[in-house]
């Protein structure tokens, strides 16, 4: 599948929080009422210290691997932590693999992601996550980037 390399510094993203797995199907319905709860109640605007208005879907805390549970965390990047309730994770700097779905939103991100899994290359399982760029008039045209940290 086509990706580039990019270097990445670390970085937190606070936001709302989920732990799931993909096994049967949980994680679909589980980050989709993630992004339901982050837009009814405009999480985005709530997060305090915020870097940029990019939305950020962090995949961290892996249990084992992409079939045990891990969780995910819906937010902004942040240019500090701050105590204002949301969970925040840490994105380690490294090496990244970065994909750029093709496919129009929302099925892009599910798309490539099933492809990412079915890919034997070597992942670290630290945090992987989605950027959905601000400033698109619908998800179709958030320009999303999919992060695979390198093992």
């Amino acid at each position: 599948m086509k990706h580039q390399i990019s270097q990445q510094e670390s970085f937190f993203v606070a936001g709302i929080a989920v732990r799931t797995t993909n096994q049967m199907g949980s994680s679909i319905q589980d980050v989709g009422r993630l992004w339901n709860r982050f837009i009814t109640e405009n999480i985005r605007n709530q997060i305090s210290n915020k870097f940029a208005e990019d939305i950020y879907c962090v995949y961290t805390d892996y249990e084992t691997d992409h079939t045990g549970w891990f969780t995910t965390i819906l937010g902004c990047r942040v240019h500090e932590i701050v105590n204002d309730g949301f969970f925040v994770a840490l994105i380690p700097s490294g090496n990244y693999r970065v994909y750029k779905p093709q496919e129009k939103e929302p099925d892009a991100v599910g798309k490539t992601w099933a492809e990412i899994w079915d890919d034997s290359a070597s992942r670290n399982y630290i945090a992987d996550y989605d950027l959905y760029k601000a400033g698109a008039s619908e998800l179709e045209e958030t320009g999303v980037e999919i992060y695979v940290g390198q093992g």
